[in-house]
């Protein structure tokens, strides 16, 4: 599971729902091979920005580039920058199939032959500790299965850039273990920037590289980890990490 990582800028990232302007010109450099986290307040726009950066949805204003290539939701390029990214989300949705067809049905889109897929399935259930499930249907599985079975479903695709929404929230110690570990590894062996939207402030710590603090549409601080944790420069994000701001 090897795959280059990119880049990611964004540039004055507007978006409005309905007249109400969640994002007011976000703008962020997000190194390649990076864990960037997102965190702030409910509603802040975490995970609009996620849904931007993977071209489910269009900008209301500013650019989004990868590896310096600028790309636009609704452009013929988009399909391939989003093939080249894959997204985990809090409730993810599977197919009503087995462990192995639902991790395996990204690859069957792509044209690979049928000793690859399983050589890739495999070793991706194996990753998340789930080979033994392969033949299981997907609906007998726990919350906790589930989640650890999109993580494989993301991970074979060999993406460049990983996007994973609240994607242990809700779920026992012992898996959200497991994810974060996953993570790190993934990382680790293939390089994959990550970018992170959590409200656990620990997952953050624990697994981020930079923590970014959204708040009224905009990033207040962006800081090394440690920095962030121990000497935030803002008051605002102080006043975040000991539970005073009011929202």
């Amino acid at each position: 599971m090897t795959a280059p990582a990119e880049s990611i800028v964004f540039e004055g990232l507007r978006k409005s729902y309905g007249g109400r302007e969640v994002l007011a010109g976000v703008s962020a450099a997000i190194r390649a091979g990076e864990i960037f986290a997102i965190v702030g307040p409910s509603g802040a726009g975490k995970t609009t920005i996620l849904r931007l950066l993977d071209l489910l949805e269009g900008v209301g204003g500013g650019r989004i580039a990868y590896d310096g290539r600028e790309v636009h939701f609704g452009d013929p390029e988009a399909l391939a920058q989003r093939r080249r990214m894959a997204m985990i989300m809090q409730n993810p949705v599977m197919f009503s199939a087995t462990s192995f067809d639902n991790v395996a049905y990204g690859l069957w889109l792509r044209g690979l032959d049928e000793a690859e897929i399983r050589g890739r399935v495999f070793a991706a259930l194996d990753f998340v500790g789930l080979l033994e499930a392969a033949g299981q249907r997907s609906d007998r599985l726990s919350g906790g299965e589930q989640q650890r079975l999109a993580f494989a479903r993301a991970a074979v695709l060999r993406p460049k850039v990983l996007f994973l929404d609240e994607f242990t929230a809700n779920l026992d110690p012992a898996n959200v273990r497991a994810l974060e570990e996953a993570t790190l590894r993934h990382r680790a062996e293939t390089g994959c920037t990550t970018v992170i939207v959590t409200h656990n402030l620990l997952q953050a710590k624990r697994l981020a590289d930079r923590v970014a603090f959204l708040l009224d549409g905009r990033f207040v601080e962006v800081s090394p980890t440690h920095t962030f944790f121990e000497d935030p420069a803002r008051p605002e994000t102080r006043a975040f990490l000991s539970g005073e701001l009011a929202f």
